[in-house]
């Protein structure tokens, strides 16, 4: 089966999508970007095709089997392909003790890391057994990294030892593992998971032959912040701009005005009824009101990025922020917390300010025009989604404002289809 390809190398994320020679969508992948950015892509990539076999399979038994069947298994492999990595993690951060941890601490240090990666695996095997576990990230940092911290705050103050000294050894660990090609792809773990299910004869026929389909990659090409450094030629990279519109228009064919905010960069594009960009207007220039920016914010406050827009949604007074940049945000936000200022209600500003910016880029690029569609990672964050709700309606009216659970891979999809339009043209 062919198969197309579209890679978008972001500064903090790196998506891929899969389609299918129709143009339907085949498999989606997604990873935090890294350092080397060619194991980035290659990852991404690998759990593009890992979701495009579990698309296979589900063609294959869904009739037999039921969906809710299938999505436990998804859930098996996942929690599988996790505990790889963190046992990897695990490796690392005993390695680690020998070189960082003074002797006498080094016995209780190991204990107490035991107890912690036990109790994560423990979490990990109770959201497995969960009927409705619902969503969480996407991604093994934020996940095992989250049960890390709430392990560990639950385990070390009993200890004696400094609760920074286990902080500091994941920190220095995490990007390890990020790092190393672990087996993550659909042959590596189907197996475990369809033990630890105990699935039945007709969902190991059907994996069976979702393995023998041929998936062949005709084509790929890329995008994104960090496009340049993805290992194609240039004929097979486009600008974010076009593939963000593209992938958008894709989406919903109404759509006119497009925002991405990225992780670097925020993007306000125009588009006409084809999906191909009139005028656009970027901030590049730093990470300021970017997904970083939150990112940043996250780790000031010592809570994963995934949780920000959740707990911003608690906010009950609005409260005014005189920063998006990098460089004061953290001082800004230390100085309201010493206030008395709520964390919630500090946050719902941050995004409030983090959206006002992207607004100002909307009025300059042409406005908004109906349909309105927001892309990229931060389209899945509720309070930015919330405070964009909105400011357009101050600003413009009722607008149709259209946000797919998939934004964050619009781009990727808009390179996957300009990768099958250099196959057709």
């Amino acid at each position: 089966m062919n198969a197309y390809v579209g890679i978008d190398l972001g500064s903090t994320t790196t998506k891929a999508v899969v389609l299918a020679q129709d143009g339907s969508i085949l498999g989606k992948g997604i990873t935090n970007s890294r350092s080397n950015y060619d194991l980035a892509a290659e990852v991404a990539r690998t759990e593009a095709f890992v979701t495009a076999r579990f698309g296979l399979l589900r063609r294959e038994v869904e009739k037999v089997a039921g969906i809710a069947l299938l999505d436990r298994l998804m859930r098996a492999f996942r929690v599988q392909q996790n505990l790889v990595q963190m046992r990897r993690l695990q490796e690392l951060v005993d390695e680690e003790v020998d070189r960082g941890v003074v002797p006498d601490l080094r016995a209780p240090t190991r204990a107490v890391l035991d107890a912690i990666f036990k109790r994560v695996e423990a979490e990990e095997e109770a959201w497995f057994a969960e009927e409705n576990p619902g969503t969480r990230s996407d991604f093994f940092r934020d996940v095992i990294g989250s049960a890390y911290t709430r392990s560990a705050e639950a385990i070390v103050p009993d200890t004696g030892l400094a609760f920074d000294l286990f902080l500091g050894l994941w920190d220095k660990c995490i990007i390890r593992v990020e790092n190393e090609p672990i087996g993550l792809g659909f042959a590596d773990h189907i197996g475990t998971a369809i033990t630890r299910l105990g699935s039945p004869p007709s969902v190991i026929e059907g994996v069976e032959r979702a393995l023998a389909v041929d998936l062949q990659a005709t084509s790929t090409v890329g995008t994104g912040y960090g496009r340049a450094r993805l290992p194609f030629p240039k004929e097979q990279i486009r600008s974010e701009i076009l593939c963000h519109g593209l992938g958008a228009h894709a989406m919903f064919p109404g759509t006119r005005t497009v925002l991405d905010i990225g992780g670097q960069d925020t993007k306000a594009i125009q588009i006409d009824a084809e999906g191909i960009v009139t005028s656009f207007q970027m901030n590049d220039r730093c990470a300021a009101g970017c997904g970083r920016y939150l990112g940043y914010i996250a780790d000031e406050m010592n809570i994963g990025l995934h949780e920000l827009g959740p707990i911003a949604m608690k906010s009950t007074r609005n409260v005014k922020i005189n920063s998006t940049c990098t460089v004061f945000a953290g001082a800004e936000l230390r100085e309201r917390l010493s206030l008395g200022e709520r964390r919630e209600d500090i946050l719902a500003g941050l995004h409030r300010a983090v959206i006002l910016r992207a607004m100002s880029l909307l009025a300059r690029s042409g406005g908004i025009e109906d349909e309105f569609t927001f892309t990229g990672g931060v389209a899945n964050n509720p309070a930015a989604v919330s405070a964009l709700v909105q400011l357009v309606q101050e600003n413009y009216g009722t607008k149709i404002l259209n946000i797919s659970p998939s934004s964050i891979y619009t781009g990727a999809l808009g390179a996957a289809m300009f990768a099958a339009q250099g196959v057709s043209s």
